[in-house]
């Protein structure tokens, strides 16, 4: 039996464009289903919206994500962590997830000797990166 915990991000009205660039960050295959879809709100407003989404990664990534409901609020109350021992994927990941967004720590050598940073991306959600094993200068 296997388990896997995966990251659920929530959006106000934006999940579409959110999911499109972590697919374009990610690469792999992007699934979005909107509301109309599923039968699953009675307000036209949030036809269009996403009501689930998946990215699955090329190298093993799941994300999912969604719009919250205008009845729901919007919690924010966590960071996604990337995490590996391949410094040009993951700096490509950085990269493209800063780009746009807040460096609260730029990717550089951290005390315990990994490389490490920490961003905010554009949609606002805040990601930590370490790479394993290369440490920069």
């Amino acid at each position: 039996m296997s388990v896997q915990l995966n990251p659920y991000l929530n959006f106000r009205d934006n999940a579409k464009d959110a999911m499109e660039f972590y697919h374009s960050v990610f690469g792999g295959k992007l699934d979005l289903s909107t509301f109309a879809e599923f039968h699953a709100s009675e307000d036209p407003a949030e036809a269009d919206k996403i009501m689930h989404g998946q990215l699955t990664g090329d190298n093993g990534v799941v994300l999912m994500g969604a719009d919250v409901p205008q009845s729901m609020e919007i919690t924010a109350n966590s960071t996604v962590s990337l995490s590996g021992d391949d410094d040009a994927v993951l700096t490509g990941y950085w990269n493209k997830l800063s780009d746009g967004g807040t460096v609260a720590e730029q990717l550089a050598k951290a005390p315990w000797g990994d490389t490490f940073g920490m961003c905010t991306d554009k949609f606002g959600v805040p990601w930590l990166v370490n790479i394993s094993g290369t440490p920069q200068q």
